[in-house]
């Protein structure tokens, strides 16, 4: 890496930095400060250039329970990790629209009529010609994805342009279980109980008997107890999902560690993008992380396929077709603070301060209220991407909108880049391209979408992941059957 890691992380840190105040961490009246997550991506050129192309900030996620009512609206994990990682996709969807549509992209070009013919596919499957009666991409005879598998997306990242991460904070779950180890009086592991039985993920083909909203995950599903938070942190290398307060609604949102870890097989491309590009261009080079978060030992195990506990090991030779292999990031690691990290937040804190009449708080009965100096999460996540997008989100919600109101959608949300995208692929048919991939974003509903014949080869990836390193994994569904029906695209 020509790019030092403390220079990408400088580069986010500016283009944050450059954000207005009000989507910032504040101060509160009670005079506790406000602290948050920052990931953002980079991308570097040949010649020592750096763009930072998607950023983001945020630590929570949306309960189990309320996914049936987002309905493709409300983000449903806005960790800042992996809200960058949807606000790339945004990006890189904004560029397929301008490589259509517009001035053309620096980061994308138009794959040549030779590297489409060398992704094949089978047009009886594409069809539904031979696919079984429920239409879920199975093939007469039940085996599902028989056949070549399609590799024509018409975009591809450019070659000499790689990808870069930086995150503010160790990556919640298995990653970052030795720092939550150090930060306990007591660091003796707890007891494990047994755990209730990992439930298998429901069918979400329409015609299944139990894809009712009723199979959502619930707090006393079994699925909820089976995956812990930071809990029981003598567990290592185990799938976990997003930490939270006890008193919190149980989530079935994977740690942003599970989710990295993933990314090394699937790219970084969500299931919509990829019908556009060709994911075998668009993995993370580096991951980066300070020097005062990071332990070797953790991130090996967590993201490694090297060593006795590098639980990638299984997928170091993979390469499933259509664009996916296991391309593993190396680690590095930063000096450079964020200023609203909970470390630079908390010294920030400790230090005394005078109070003045310019910023004493006042109740109803104009009595000064005490102030205290410590520490508390923001409630807030932003979004901001090279391609002009810049949001700020409270609930999954953009800010100012309730949540579940479709018109507070976020730019990064499910529905919003499944919109992006039919525009791009409507405005490809118009020029000629065969329609299998409009046909493909066409299917009716977010869920139908995803079981496309055409994302075969990420299925694969992400099954054969689960299956054999991230074993445990256990699928969050229940917003899968909205459709884009009276939705301005």
């Amino acid at each position: 890496m020509t790019v030092t890691a403390d220079d990408i992380a400088a580069l986010v840190q500016k283009h944050y930095d450059a954000l207005p105040a009000k989507r910032k961490p504040a101060i509160r009246g009670n005079g506790l400060r406000e602290w948050v997550p920052l990931a953002g991506i980079v991308a570097e050129g040949r010649n020592n250039e750096s763009w930072c192309l998607a950023l983001a900030t945020g630590m929570k996620c949306l309960p189990a329970s309320k996914l049936p009512q987002a309905q493709g609206n409300v983000l449903h994990d806005w960790h800042a990790e992996v809200l960058a990682i949807r606000a790339f996709n945004r990006f890189v969807l904004d560029e397929c629209h301008a490589v259509v549509n517009g001035p053309g992209s620096e980061f994308l070009r138009w794959r040549t009529p030779e590297e489409i013919a060398a992704g094949t596919y089978t047009d009886s499957c594409q069809s539904g010609e031979g696919r079984d009666e429920v239409g879920n991409g199975e093939e007469k005879g039940g085996d599902r994805g028989k056949g070549e598998l399609w590799h024509g997306q018409p975009f591809t990242w450019r070659e000499d342009i790689r990808l870069h991460m930086y995150c503010s904070e160790a990556p919640c779950g298995d990653a970052s279980m030795e720092l939550i180890m150090a930060s306990q009086e007591d660091a003796t592991p707890w007891d494990v109980p047994e755990l209730t039985p990992i439930t298998p993920a429901p069918d979400t083909s329409p015609a299944s008997p139990i894809h009712t909203s009723s199979s959502t995950p619930t707090p006393t599903h079994p699925a909820v107890s089976s995956l812990p938070g930071r809990a029981y942190f003598s567990q290592l290398g185990v799938v976990r999902r997003k930490p939270a307060r006890p008193d919190a609604q149980p989530t079935l949102s994977k740690s942003c560690s599970d989710k990295l870890a993933l990314r090394q097989i699937i790219s970084l491309l969500n299931s919509t993008t990829t019908l556009l590009v060709d994911p075998s261009q668009v993995y993370l080079h580096t991951l980066i992380l300070p020097a005062s978060r990071y332990c070797e030992s953790a991130c090996r195990r967590a993201f490694s396929c090297s060593g006795p506990d590098g639980r990638m090991s299984s997928l170091a030779t993979y390469s499933g077709g259509g664009g996916y292999a296991f391309y593993p990031f190396t680690l590095a690691t930063t000096t450079s603070e964020f200023v609203f990290s909970q470390r630079s937040v908390a010294l920030a804190a400790s230090k005394p301060t005078t109070p003045t009449p310019t910023t004493s708080i006042s109740n109803e009965n104009n009595t000064q209220q005490p102030k205290t100096t410590g520490i508390a999460p923001s409630n807030v996540a932003v979004t901001w991407t090279r391609s002009g997008q810049e949001e700020t989100t409270l609930g999954g919600t953009q800010q100012g909108r309730k949540q579940f109101d479709p018109r507070g959608a976020s730019c990064a949300s499910r529905r919003k880049l499944w919109s992006r995208a039919a525009t791009v692929a409507n405005l490809l048919e118009e020029g000629g391209s065969d329609g299998k991939i409009r046909g493909a974003l066409n299917l009716g509903t977010y869920g139908k979408v995803k079981d496309s014949i055409l994302l075969e080869p990420r299925r694969r990836a992400k099954e054969r992941a689960r299956a054999e390193a991230l074993k445990g994994w256990i699928r969050n569904l229940g917003d899968e059957e909205f459709s884009l029906e009276d939705v301005d695209r």
